[in-house]
């Protein structure tokens, strides 16, 4: 329960005390700054308490975005002050000052709600401002400005305001026009019969992986169900959010559902329709991974650059003058997100797809739409990049080291090096990935491919050993992804034994799930995964390394099993670690409204 301190004389034929009930605060009166602060005082630490002027005027969806969304410790609008436990201190000082300089006079014209706002500001408390656009919220200092307040009120309808503002700010053609005109009113639903968007979440993860098993099957019949869940996992998926800005339930863990099971949704549903392809006699399970691949680059790209300018300085250039230009064309705005395949316009050709074609045609489809859109958006950026005056600061420089992923035969490297080597990041990460890519496709399984991975563990280390602040410096994480995922595609495809290809996908997987892991840990400011966890897992040369390593040691079945078992030692690894971080009460409440998934 959070509690409500209304400051002053209630106003007669007022439903303010009525609203904050409904929003789950129990209502205390204060007709004195003393009172106020005795109230204060009387309210558990662990609750949140809200300070309310009783002339206030508003909507009551004004009400909820100023005083109830959980992710900030402090927010404010006009006539009143909200607060989590974390920023209680500095509200109790606060009103220790106001009733100790009013001397406890009456506060019902005082504006106490403001002068606390203030005062949190002056503290260096962060006060979160929501903007309420139509909606109303005001504190009336006469009755004519109280009746044109109420009229004002009256005006405009604020449940039509929640569900507009439901929907994600910026997303896909296909989302914005096929999903969410009747998404936000399941979300409504929802919210009125207590359901949480972590349930819906799990809710759309259950129904992917149904559409998975209905692909595996391999029959038309089974294809044409996976084609229909798939799409009907992704209304959920699109629900799930709509619920959390709809009813502001957000949570740490809604954060980390959200963040990691649509890539497992996605990837689950490849895997399924290779299995189904299998049983009926087409090995697809190469392009399967490819597509898996091709995907997590195409994000860690998108990372990667939103990282390295996160809090760049002087941040601008020709390039994204030009972008900013057709934004303001419409039609431009709606043909440049559907051709970088939003996850709305990628699901969307996958169920179609998957119902009416073979599996291999899905992916191809698929490789080539992907393949595509990452040509497209990868060349935009490069373009920026070369084109922007920016300097970038040792955060983003952190970040993208993190997001490098090295291992401990990189950091030792890095150590020998420091100070003596100069070398571009990015082509050094760019000449590796390519030298230990192509001595598997020349060689596979053979000790020049191995000598070709201590090469790029040895460039690897060049490329990281200054800090990441040049303007291509992005690309540096992007390249060590391609290099470690395709080498064990190839070696895997190379070993031409049964099940050595679903061993490399469950490794790939697991792998790519410590990548994203650790992006939304970068988002939410709660640093990078512990280092001791990127040791056990040996970094992305560590694993490269062994991979080729155990290709030249083991037979084509051996090779299969080991893959295996460092499929499962990773994924225990990194979920164990990743579940205990984001159910602890450090995690951050990432809530993601930027480019489309």
């Amino acid at each position: 329960m959070s509690t409500a301190i209304l400051t002053g004389q209630p106003v007669p034929g007022s439903s303010l005390e009525g609203d904050l009930r409904s929003l789950g605060f129990d209502v205390r009166l204060a007709a004195e700054a003393g009172d106020a602060e005795t109230l204060l005082a009387a309210v558990p630490a662990d609750q949140r308490v809200a300070v309310v002027d009783a002339r206030f005027v508003g909507h009551l969806h004004a009400l909820r975005l100023g005083l109830t969304d959980p992710r900030f410790a402090a927010s404010a609008l006009p006539g009143a002050v909200s607060v989590q436990p974390e920023g209680r201190r500095a509200l109790t000082r606060a009103v220790a000052r106001e009733s100790s300089a009013s001397g406890g006079l009456a506060v019902a014209t005082d504006n106490l709600a403001e002068r606390l706002t203030a005062a949190l500001d002056t503290d260096g408390v962060a006060v979160f401002r929501p903007e309420l656009g139509t909606l109303v919220a005001t504190v009336p200092t006469d009755p004519q400005e109280r009746n044109e307040a109420r009229q004002a009120v009256s005006a405009v309808d604020d449940e039509a305001v929640r569900l507009r503002s439901a929907v994600k700010a910026r997303d896909g053609f296909f989302t914005t026009y096929c999903i969410s005109p009747y998404s936000r009113y399941i979300a409504r639903w929802c919210a009125r019969r207590g359901l949480t968007p972590n349930q819906v979440t799990t809710a759309s993860l259950l129904t992917a992986l149904i559409a998975a098993g209905c692909a595996a099957t391999g029959t038309r019949a089974g294809f044409v169900a996976a084609g229909l869940l798939l799409l009907f996992s992704f209304v959920l998926d699109c629900t799930d959010g709509q619920l959390a800005r709809y009813s502001l339930q957000y949570s740490t863990l809604g954060a980390w559902l959200d963040a990691t099971f649509d890539r497992a949704k996605e990837y689950a549903y490849y895997a399924g329709l290779a299995l189904g392809a299998a049983r009926g006699g087409d090995d697809v399970w190469a392009l399967a991974l490819g597509a898996m691949i091709l995907q997590t680059c195409r994000h860690v790209v998108d990372f990667s650059f939103n990282e390295a300018n996160h809090d760049a300085t002087a941040n601008t250039s020709p390039t994204a003058a030009l972008s900013d230009k057709l934004d303001s064309v419409g039609w431009t705005v709606w043909v440049r997100r559907m051709i970088v395949l939003p996850i709305g316009e990628r699901w969307a050709m996958i169920a179609v797809l998957t119902a009416l074609t073979t599996p291999r045609i899905t992916f191809y489809a698929l490789l080539v739409g992907c393949a595509f859109a990452a040509t497209y958006t990868t060349a935009g950026r490069v373009l920026r990049s070369l084109t922007r005056k920016a300097r970038r600061t040792d955060r983003a420089a952190q970040a993208l080291a993190d997001l490098a992923d090295s291992g401990p035969l990189v950091e030792l490297l890095v150590r020998l090096a420091r100070g003596t080597v100069r070398i571009v990041a990015p082509l050094s990460a760019a000449v590796g990935g390519v030298l230990v890519v192509t001595s598997a496709l020349l060689w596979g399984a053979g000790w020049q491919t191995v000598l070709c991975a201590v090469g790029y563990v040895l460039l690897s280390a060049l490329a990281v050993v200054r800090p990441l602040k040049g303007a291509l410096d992005w690309l540096v994480p992007p390249f060590f992804r391609a290099a470690e995922y395709l080498t064990v595609l190839v070696l895997a495809a190379k070993a031409d034994v049964n099940g050595a290809l679903p061993a490399a996908f469950g490794l790939v997987a697991a792998v790519a799930y410590h990548h994203y892991d650790t992006v939304y840990r970068i988002r939410g400011n709660a640093g990078a995964p512990p280092h001791w966890l990127v040791r056990a897992i040996g970094g992305h040369e560590g694993r490269t390394l062994l991979v080729t390593v155990l290709a030249a040691l083991l037979t084509a079945a051996q090779f299969k099993v080991a893959l295996t078992a460092l499929a499962v030692a990773v994924a225990l690894l990194v979920l164990v670690e990743s579940i205990r971080f984001w159910v602890s009460s450090g995690a951050p409440a990432v809530h993601d409204e930027g480019e489309p998934a």
